[in-house]
């Protein structure tokens, strides 16, 4: 593909999209989801925002020491600490980019900053320079350009350009542009900047109006060749544009779309299903490409129709989106290399044989448990292997149960906390909620439940249960989950695991909220 023709992706999952509450994820997610991301072939993994934290910093380091095929980018803010920060993260990049934002409307210069315009193109250009010290391909953002003054925006990036910005995003921070007219700013804009042929124009929409994908796509069509994406749409408040439905639509639309990406787009479900399992945001079965009923049909009409002509009523097959590669032909006789081999097509890579030999366990139990092992489930098992290793002060060592019509239910429960075995019991409105109680009268965190959801992992009445927790303490929010055919072990399980995460010092603050 010439230039011209490539559509860059840019996935920021683990950066913005980790600013949803309660998506926080740990180092070693951050490198799994890189490297699905890797596999499907992203162009750049925006891996996180160096100066939040210290446990931040290493994500992003770890992340950029790992992936070789993507580039790797950290997110700086045209401030001389980040931009530094950034560049140290970055180090061991195979390629590395420094994406560097200023907010650039009237109501954040004025409110926000609090400078003037000509302030706010003078740090901007001395952000872009400072970043082009670590690596040339840097990228600048104009922060709520949305609902900036088209003039201002000529003259912030021509200057950005001349420092040496490769990449200028156009991000439509509030959600608030329609597409007709989000597309009309990226032509206008690629029209008036004297050098605007120097930089690829970027979007980063968000989905407030639900309208993320809509202006993303508009902007493409209007010459705009990287998006900002998330899989799954995920991010803060109602979410940014969704990967997989930007790129299938470039894909299925060429007489539209004068571009294509790079992307296996069979790895898609694969990510869905990560970020899902890891982040505890299920898929909507509605959800477009990557939901459960994405490729059914109901209808008898429909049904008929595709049976006699699959374009009928589909216009994508599912197989090009991953659908066909969801079933591992695997059982309880399966050997562990064979195990070990459909991992790593999923993606997934032991640091060790004790890490394998654990998650094979794991495999082994399961396989006792129910007929036909599907890859969502061996997501699960890797996930609840990786919670197994992770911090566990609080572990599961039983939990009895006692629920009958008439009766107030009852829970035992025996956990190990820092080693030492402690048991608890509470009665409770339900097996769930008594099994919350024995464990929290032994934990005390005093944390407040704020979510409990639970999500079928497979189809069939043997299927795990996929259990999400979310508990809130002192304005900290962690997200717990948990795994198992048993659905009130799977939300034990997801409530020692926020329990756990709730019980440790603070090493990474949310993106958000980080003291920056």
């Amino acid at each position: 593909m010439s230039n011209a023709d490539k559509l860059i992706i840019f996935d920021t999952t683990l950066r913005d999209g980790e600013q949803s509450p309660g998506a926080s994820m740990t180092k070693e997610e951050k490198v799994r989801i890189a490297k699905a991301l890797e596999k499907l072939r992203v162009d750049v993994i925006e891996a996180g925002f160096p100066i939040a934290s210290p446990g931040d910093f290493e994500a992003v380091e770890a992340v950029a020491n790992t992936v070789t095929d993507s580039t790797v980018c950290g997110l700086a803010r045209a401030l001389d600490k980040d931009i530094d920060r950034a560049g140290e993260a970055l180090k061991g990049a195979r390629s590395g980019r420094i994406h560097t934002f200023i907010a650039t409307s009237p109501i954040h210069m004025e409110r926000k900053l609090r400078m003037t315009p000509d302030q706010v193109v003078e740090q901007a250009v001395r952000a872009v320079t400072r970043a082009r010290q670590y690596t040339d391909d840097v990228e600048f953002s104009a922060e709520d350009a949305g609902r900036s003054e088209i003039d201002f925006l000529c003259r912030i990036f021509e200057a950005v350009i001349d420092a040496g910005a490769r990449t200028l995003n156009v991000p439509d921070t509030v959600g608030y542009a329609m597409p007709h007219q989000f597309g009309q700013m990226i032509a206008a804009l690629r029209e008036r900047i004297p050098n605007s042929d120097k930089a690829v124009f970027s979007v980063h929409c968000h989905n407030d109006l639900g309208l993320a994908v809509a202006n993303s796509l508009a902007a493409v069509r209007n010459g705009a060749r990287q998006v900002e994406c998330t899989i799954n749409g995920l991010g803060e408040r109602a979410g940014n544009a969704a990967l997989e439905e930007v790129v299938m639509a470039v894909r299925t639309r060429p007489d539209i779309f004068p571009c294509e990406t790079r992307l296996d787009t069979t790895q898609i479900v694969n990510c869905s299903r990560l970020v899902s399992n890891i982040t505890g945001f299920p898929v909507q079965p509605n959800k477009a490409i990557v939901g459960a009923n994405a490729f059914a049909h109901e209808s008898g009409i429909h049904q008929d129709g595709v049976l006699k002509s699959r374009e009928t009523y589909e216009i994508m097959r599912a197989e090009d989106v991953g659908w066909t590669h969801n079933r591992m032909v695997l059982g309880k006789h399966s050997g562990r290399n064979a195990f070990r081999a459909r991992l790593k097509e999923l993606g997934v890579v032991f640091d060790s044989e004790e890490e394998l030999n654990e998650a094979f366990a794991r495999f082994k139990e399961l396989a006792d448990k129910k007929h036909e092992i599907f890859d969502a489930d061996l997501q699960a098992i890797v996930t609840d292997t990786n919670i197994a290793q992770e911090n566990e002060r609080v572990k599961l060592v039983s939990l009895r149960v006692c629920s009958e019509t008439g009766e107030t239910p009852k829970a035992d429960v025996v956990l190990t906390v820092d080693g030492e075995e402690e048991p608890g019991s509470a009665i409770g409105g339900g097996p769930v909620d008594a099994a919350f109680k024995a464990i929290e009268s032994i934990v005390n965190t005093g944390a407040q439940l704020q979510l409990y959801s639970v999500n079928n992992i497979t189809s069939g009445t043997d299927a795990q249960g996929e259990v999400t927790v979310r508990l809130e303490k002192e304005g900290r929010i962690v997200n717990g989950q948990g795994a198992d055919t048993d659905i009130v072990i799977a939300s034990a399980k997801a409530y020692i695991n926020a329990c756990n995460k709730i019980l440790q010092p603070r090493t990474r603050a949310h993106p958000q909220k980080a003291d920056v």
